[in-house]
């Protein structure tokens, strides 16, 4: 297989997709694509100003673009839980695009009191993810994809100190949030293939893509980006193993990177995440915890 990019997308008529961060980056190509493939895209993003700006750019190019509007900030469960009852007026949902995330700030707490790389990219997309799982049910073959992150790679769950009061590494608690997102994917497409569902639970990272996620990264990195970006996809191939995560013929559990230079780069392929992120004991346990800190419970 040479790989999936966004030629390979097919008609998507008829279908919904939620996509959270949807303003810009990864997630504005992602649904750039989709409506162009003739979806209704919900753009699940903080700013209404914002998300009228990409909808605006989206229906420039495409101008019969089924475009909406869903308030949505991961780092408030209120939030989280107001958009998921937007979206299940919708009359259909056949996949949520797990999209939005924050990488590296100075630390910080969500408006729930939880560290905010794991509150935004962990449990908003536990909380977010749990609330809609009925609405997906509603149709068969529906799909729940996640984002993570090379970062996952020798990451570790802080259980004894989630929310980092002990001490705060940016980069070290980004790794969890990333190594979490597969945790919780995996755990969520075995629970669902168990209960007999249709609906499965795919995980995809985008290599390094050039993003405005990194605003956060260290002075000498940012710095560097203009020598190092003819390396890096840009935002739109970035979104190739999303794309190929929400659409393509993949089966539950998959996960989806670049095929070029170590997974930075290049059209979207399968490819394994680490054996850390394969553990069902720790993904049990991240679970159960998750529930326990939004107070969401899939049922599942």
């Amino acid at each position: 297989m040479s790989g999936f990019t966004d030629d390979d997308v097919v008609d998507q008529s008829g279908r919904t997709f939620l996509v959270t961060g949807a303003n810009t980056g990864l997630g504005f190509e992602t649904a750039k694509v989709l409506a162009a493939r003739g979806a209704r895209v919900l753009l699940g993003c903080r700013s209404a100003d914002r998300a009228a700006e990409a909808i605006d750019k989206i229906l420039a190019g495409e101008p019969d673009a089924d475009l909406a509007f869903v308030e949505l900030d991961q780092g408030d469960l209120a939030s989280v839980a107001a958009a998921a009852e937007q979206v299940a007026a919708e009359p259909r949902l056949d996949v949520l695009v797990n999209n939005a995330g924050v990488m590296m700030p100075p630390y910080q707490l969500t408006e729930d009191g939880f560290e905010s790389q794991f509150g935004v990219n962990h449990l908003g997309t536990f909380a977010l993810t749990a609330l809609l799982l009925p609405k997906l049910a509603e149709h068969d073959e529906a799909r729940v994809v996640v984002t993570s992150s090379l970062a996952h790679r020798g990451s570790r769950i802080h259980f004894d100190d989630i929310d980092a009061a002990g001490g705060y590494n940016a980069q070290d608690r980004y790794g969890q949030s990333k190594l979490a997102n597969l945790l919780f994917t995996y755990e969520l497409d075995r629970r669902l293939d168990a209960g007999g569902s249709s609906t499965i639970a795919v995980a995809c990272h985008p290599g390094i893509a050039d993003t405005d996620l990194a605003r956060h990264l260290p002075a000498f990195i940012r710095f560097g980006v203009p020598l190092l970006r003819p390396f890096f996809n840009s935002a739109a191939a970035g979104a190739w193993p999303t794309l190929m995560a929400a659409t393509g013929d993949v089966d539950g559990g998959t996960y989806i990177g670049p095929s070029k230079r170590g997974e930075t780069a290049g059209p979207a392929v399968i490819v394994r995440s680490s054996s850390t992120s394969r553990n069902t004991e720790l993904a049990r346990r991240l679970w159960d915890l998750s529930v326990e800190l939004t107070g969401v419970d899939p049922g599942i």
